[in-house]
């Protein structure tokens, strides 16, 4: 790949030129190895279902943990990711990053057919996959340094969406993969079920091996880096000092936390409510990953501040809705109100990034993007923990609900105050009109 001496997006003739051919190559190299390491961050949301399946004896709440320890990881790894493009080179990084994907899915698919490998190595090898959730900040920071301004948004939609789709992959294809010994030469041999049935769960974590040691590949020969793409710390830390970065940080956790958080303990939520449905459990994370680039679009017609605050009710509704239908005992009822809940969120997803380049000077909305996301993906934390606590406090999820249903109101509340009353900061974005720099409004 012929080195890129000189890149000026903005240049109407650079672009069309050699600036188009070369943003595109990169975004769709891009794109299938966000999605990768989703697949790797989320893979425990479905290990974790069927590990006592196999000969492992954990309780609820170790396996709720499982399935979390990923998001505490992957959340904390996007604070160093977002710098790291600036540091090495997005080429360098993209094969780097997507390449250490290889370390959890080998240590997984070895771990999983000894029912006496200790709970701590599965805590290591969980955490381990908290590197794949660390790939969102850096791989967006990387593709928005390829596009015009224009473009932007729609670039970074078709990444971050696309990616995100691996959320609803892993746990589509799992399910299947794992039920045949298509792959026992290779992988080993099944375990023995209760029905005598037989289940290759370690299939689960190997079947990504492949695909992970191309896109390294395919990155390293196919991606560039950019000249000037270095980042100074310091500028990127005054971000902090803004007091809009909070607020919006609280609504961004709102929606994709709620959205990265209900994809990582929904498997885990059917098995104990429905468990002859856990197979539908990519649905919800499917709908959401979806549903964020049509936010965006709808923001951009409509204003995101009100697609939001519509966002945040429905989210509110299907909480309540849930928490209805766990007490019937319906499997409809439950999966239409998630269903909702999940579409509510990645819609919310999307419409919450559009408001920040309308609150925020050009130069700090690319850091606030990444800011607010690490901070959101701390949800594929909390939440499956605090269905971990629920249950084991209350005997029921129900009361996790009624938690989520006092943070909705408070975003709610916290988006009408400070971006759609009378007396708000900042409103201009509600009309959707071009984004302009509001240096005063975003402190």
């Amino acid at each position: 790949m012929a080195r890129i001496n000189q890149w000026n997006p903005e240049n109407a003739e650079f672009w069309a030129k050699e600036g188009k051919r070369h943003a595109t190559r990169n975004l769709w190299i891009s794109v299938p190895s966000l999605m990768l390491a989703f697949i790797v961050w989320q893979i425990w949301s479905v290990v974790a279902v069927r590990l006592n399946d196999v000969g492992f004896q954990f309780t609820d709440s170790q396996l709720f943990t499982l399935a979390a320890i990923p998001g505490l990881v992957g959340a904390t790894m996007r604070f160093v990711y977002t710098f790291a493009v600036g540091i090495v080179g997005g080429r360098n990084w993209t094969v780097i990053s997507t390449a250490l994907l290889l370390i959890p899915a080998i240590g997984i698919g070895m771990a999983v057919q000894d029912p006496g490998t200790p709970y701590s190595i599965m805590l290591l090898l969980a955490a381990l996959c908290g590197l794949g959730g660390g790939n969102f900040s850096s791989s967006l920071s990387n593709i928005s340094l390829f596009f015009p301004k224009k473009e932007k948004g729609t670039a970074l939609g078709i990444n971050g969406g696309l990616g995100n789709m691996g959320v609803s992959v892993v746990q589509f294809v799992t399910p299947l993969i794992i039920t045949t010994g298509t792959f026992a030469a290779l992988s080993g041999d099944g375990k023995l079920l209760k029905d005598g049935g037989q289940l290759w769960l370690q299939n689960a974590a190997f079947i990504w091996v492949i695909p992970i040691v191309l896109m390294t590949v395919i990155a390293f020969f196919g991606m560039d880096n950019l000249p000037g793409a270095k980042q100074s710390f310091s500028s990127q830390f005054a971000i902090v000092k803004r007091k809009h970065t909070w607020i919006m940080t609280y609504l961004y956790v709102a929606t994709f936390g709620s959205f990265i958080g209900f994809s990582a303990a929904f498997p885990l939520l059917l098995k104990s409510q429905f468990p002859e449905h856990v197979s539908l459990a990519f649905l919800g994370a499917f709908i959401a990953a979806a549903a964020r680039p049509f936010g965006g679009f709808i923001s951009d017609k409509f204003g995101g501040a009100k697609v939001t605050a519509i966002t945040l009710f429905a989210m509110g509704l299907g909480s309540l809705a849930v928490i209805y239908f766990i007490g019937q005992g319906s499997f409809a009822g439950f999966l239409i109100s998630f269903l909702v809940l999940f579409l509510a969120a990645g819609t919310g997803s999307g419409s919450t990034f559009q408001m920040i380049p309308y609150i925020f000077p050009v130069k700090e909305a690319a850091p606030v993007l990444g800011f607010t996301a690490a901070f959101a993906a701390y949800g594929s934390f909390f939440i499956p923990k605090l269905f971990g606590w629920s249950i084991n406090a209350t005997g029921s999820y129900v009361t996790a609900f009624y938690v989520f249903i006092g943070f909705y109101v408070a975003a709610i509340v916290l988006n009408w105050l400070f971006y759609q009353s009378k007396r708000a900061e900042v409103t201009s974005f509600v009309t959707a009109k071009e984004p302009a720099d509001r240096p005063k409004a975003a402190h």
